[in-house]
């Protein structure tokens, strides 16, 4: 009997010992493991229960959705493991701000939450705002990157979890915007905005099959004669009802959604279907077309590229792709491999927003780049800043020596022009010479440019 009791004992312990076991393996899959807050998963799904629970108590429960400001200039001056040692600081100071009841989380990145009953919205969203701008030390260094607050209530904001959340974000994209180190409450303004971008989302879904999206050009001239050379290639969206939609408020939408790609591949198609009679013509030279980040970091973009293009009349010689230092930052091995299969099919590459960067000069020495894009913010003040002035013309003189053509863009007045041209810039466009237009007009001005002029007759 004896045995059989220290057996029964032994085994009582060893499940307790599982038990603890298995508890233990929980907590750990539910924490970060660098705050020591519950992580994502199980806020997500604490979050959705409390809601359950308040729906049946007519409670109401606060989600605040908390956001760093400056973390990546943080971790770009003083390294990764003083972001994370400020990241530990912080869900230590959410813990200690965190009552009875209330469960504080890290979502990811410099995102944080806390979810409460607490009634006073006010004081418990500035309390978090003060709290994230309290100074920390680290590597002997004070620093204070604040943070911004975005808070939904249920159920005067939300009747679920996913809703809730996400208009939690819409706050706190709104305090962000307005400079940070502030918070914001959803209200019936964020719901209208809400609405109102919910449609055009599914409007632009809709457009893309329906051809709503099409290109438009700016001309890009000779700086030397003047003469219209090349065209660059720009989305425009006629919309049925709101008429012409600005690129700045479709494409960062198009990119959020995964649609940038399929923008891109209509515009081109109708792109080279409109220009390859005016390059047939001797009209133009080259067409200009921008790329997407994101579209070049598919390492089979090239291919397909050189493939639509062979299904056009346009070519190749006549194409410039516009590439971004951005994805030259990514991933240059993927780079040299887009950049080198097009040069090979004699498609022009051109580096875009040259002299924003680090990597520009090393790009173009080790990579068959032809061209480069001066950036407009360079251009705004040459001419008139002698140390702008003298930093731009010295950009052109490295690009000349590595034997690209320079091409400088958002030129407006002719000041910017008379200084661009005696720098020795190859090429230029801007509003001085050309405002973006539909494919008619375009048509219209390089026909007339190039039309014979008649003879002056001249008597005696």
């Amino acid at each position: 009997m004896q045995t059989l009791s220290s057996s029964l004992s032994d085994l009582a312990a060893r499940v307790a010992e599982l038990e603890a076991e298995r508890e233990m393996t929980l907590r750990l899959a539910q924490t970060d493991s660098l705050t020591g807050l519950v992580n994502r998963g199980a806020f997500t799904g604490s979050l959705c229960e409390r809601l359950e629970a308040a729906r049946e108590t007519g409670a109401s429960v606060a989600l605040f959705i908390i956001d760093l400001d400056r973390f990546k200039n943080l971790n770009d001056t003083l390294g990764h493991h003083a972001g994370d040692m400020l990241l530990a600081e912080l869900g230590q100071r959410l813990r200690d701000e965190t009552g009875p009841g209330e469960m504080a989380a890290r979502l990811g990145g410099d995102e944080f939450a806390l979810i409460t009953a607490d009634d006073d919205i006010v004081a418990r969203a500035e309390r978090l705002v003060a709290l994230l701008s309290q100074p920390h030390d680290i590597y002997g260094r004070t620093v204070s990157p604040g943070g911004s607050v975005g808070v939904a209530v249920f159920p005067r904001d939300a009747q679920d979890a996913a809703d809730l959340q996400r208009h939690a974000d819409q706050a706190l994209y709104r305090a962000k915007s307005a400079g940070g180190r502030r918070w914001s409450s959803f209200d019936e303004d964020l719901r209208e905005e809400g609405v109102r971008r919910r449609t055009l989302e599914d409007e632009l879904r809709r457009a893309i099959p329906a051809g709503e999206i099409v290109p438009w050009f700016q001309p890009i001239v000779e700086s030397m004669t003047g003469a219209m050379v090349g065209v660059e290639v720009l989305a425009r969206w006629n919309h049925p009802e709101r008429g012409l939609v600005s690129p700045a408020h479709f494409v960062p939408m198009a990119e959020e959604l995964g649609l940038i790609r399929a923008i891109d591949e209509a515009i081109f198609e109708a792109a080279c279907a409109r220009t390859a009679p005016w390059v047939a013509e001797g009209l133009i030279e080259v067409v200009s077309c921008n790329v997407s980040p994101r579209d070049l970091l598919d390492p089979a973009f090239s291919r397909k590229l050189i493939g639509r293009l062979a299904k056009t009349a346009l070519p190749a010689t006549a194409l410039t792709v516009e590439i971004t230092e951005t994805f030259l930052l990514q991933d240059m091995a993927l780079a040299r491999r887009h950049i080198e299969r097009l040069a090979a099919k004699g498609v022009n590459v051109a580096l875009d927003d040259f002299g924003t960067g680090y990597s520009n000069l090393r790009a173009l020495m080790h990579l068959p780049i032809q061209t480069v894009k001066l950036d407009r913010s360079l251009i705004d003040d040459v001419g008139r800043d002698a140390r702008v002035s003298k930093l731009v013309a010295s950009m052109l003189h490295a690009a000349r020596s590595l034997g690209v053509r320079i091409i400088a863009e958002g030129v407006e007045h002719e000041g910017q022009a008379l200084f661009l041209r005696s720098a020795g810039c190859d090429r230029m466009q801007g509003y001085f010479f050309a405002r973006p237009m539909p494919g008619d007009a375009m048509e219209a001005m390089l026909r007339e440019a190039n039309a014979p002029k008649p003879r002056v007759a001249i008597a005696g």
